[in-house]
């Protein structure tokens, strides 16, 4: 090396600087690796949604869903009686006010004369045949022991 004091201060300033500079090019490749490889990332994610959208927009609308086939009532005349009784209530009711609508005893030949008061027996039995209506989602029980027809 030279040995005039001022080459050699700026001999090391160079060398200092030097250093700095490649720190720092270091420094930027390093985070020019990194925002390559997320710049990747974003393209793919963007090239995804594009392939998304063409083939949703290349699918056919699905038929309209048609209605779920109607539950079976059962046969015995009662439910069909029960089913009226509420329709034509037009609101919720519980088994002692369907006995009361239906004339239970002339409805459901339980007993044989229309002026007896009505019995728990009988309160029970139309109470049954409501659930049994509910199970097989011909009613709905909103409440316990309140019945009514599905809303449609």
């Amino acid at each position: 090396m030279t040995e005039n004091p001022q080459i050699s201060a700026v001999l090391e300033y160079i060398e200092a600087r030097e250093r700095e500079l490649g720190e720092q090019a270091g420094q930027l490749r390093s985070r020019i690796g990194e925002l390559t490889a997320r710049l990747g990332e974003l393209d793919a994610e963007s090239e995804n949604l594009r392939i998304t959208r063409k083939t949703l927009l290349t699918i056919s609308a699905p038929a309209p869903a048609k209605d779920p086939p109607r539950p079976d009532v059962p046969d015995h005349p009662a439910y069909q009686q029960i089913l009226t009784a509420l329709a034509d209530a037009g609101r919720p009711m519980r088994a002692r006010d369907l006995c009361q609508a239906l004339d239970l005893c002339q409805a459901l030949d339980l007993c044989q004369a229309l002026d007896l008061p009505i019995l728990p027996k009988n309160t029970e039995g139309i109470r049954s045949k409501l659930k049994r209506l509910v199970t097989r989602g011909i009613l709905t029980e909103p409440e316990p022991g309140l019945f009514t027809q599905p809303r449609t």
